[in-house]
């Protein structure tokens, strides 16, 4: 019983002790921080070395290093760029339906962006919309000639961009 006692309190010593044991050994690897690409911080090299190629003590807070998975070697992953394999090619019946149905849905957005558009222009009237019963106040009347001004930018911008969208795709057949 005594014996098991003493072996607790050496338990307990050594516990309390820690930290200030993982302070000394800390302090005594130095961590430096060396430039290039990548920067690489390390504690393998002698204080000449790190001299040498031109890196830096650290100092204070301890540097956490965690491993991230590293890239598999085999086979490379197809990018949206890349090459595909053959066997994912797509039959060209297939994508020309597919462009055919993207310029129908796009030719479409474009028609109903358009007839918005000059629904806008007719309304906004060259910057002299008609005035209405609510717009007393004719700061009123600039705040909503402003709001249609912006909107029909907007409008534009869509209309342009669907026609870039437009003209991306193969001409129809």
């Amino acid at each position: 019983m005594h014996l098991s006692r003493s072996l607790t309190l050496a338990s307990l010593a050594a516990i309390a002790l820690w930290p200030t044991l993982a302070a000394a050994q800390q302090a005594n690897s130095a961590v430096y921080r060396c430039p290039g690409p990548p920067v690489l911080y390390t504690d393998s090299i002698s204080a000449a070395e790190a001299k040498e190629k031109g890196c830096k003590l650290l100092e204070g807070a301890p540097v956490t290093v965690i491993q991230g998975p590293r890239p598999r070697q085999g086979t490379p992953v197809p990018t949206a760029s890349g090459p595909r394999p053959a066997d994912s090619k797509i039959d060209p019946a297939a994508q020309r339906a597919r462009d055919g149905d993207a310029r129908r849905i796009l030719e479409t957005e474009l028609k109903k962006e358009e007839d918005a558009l000059a629904a806008l222009q007719k309304e906004y009237n060259n910057g002299e919309p008609e005035r209405r019963g609510d717009e007393r106040n004719y700061q009123k009347y600039l705040d909503r000639v402003a709001e249609m001004k912006a909107a029909i930018a907007r409008k534009e911008s869509d209309v342009a961009a669907l026609r870039r969208e437009l003209a991306k795709l193969p001409p129809a057949p």
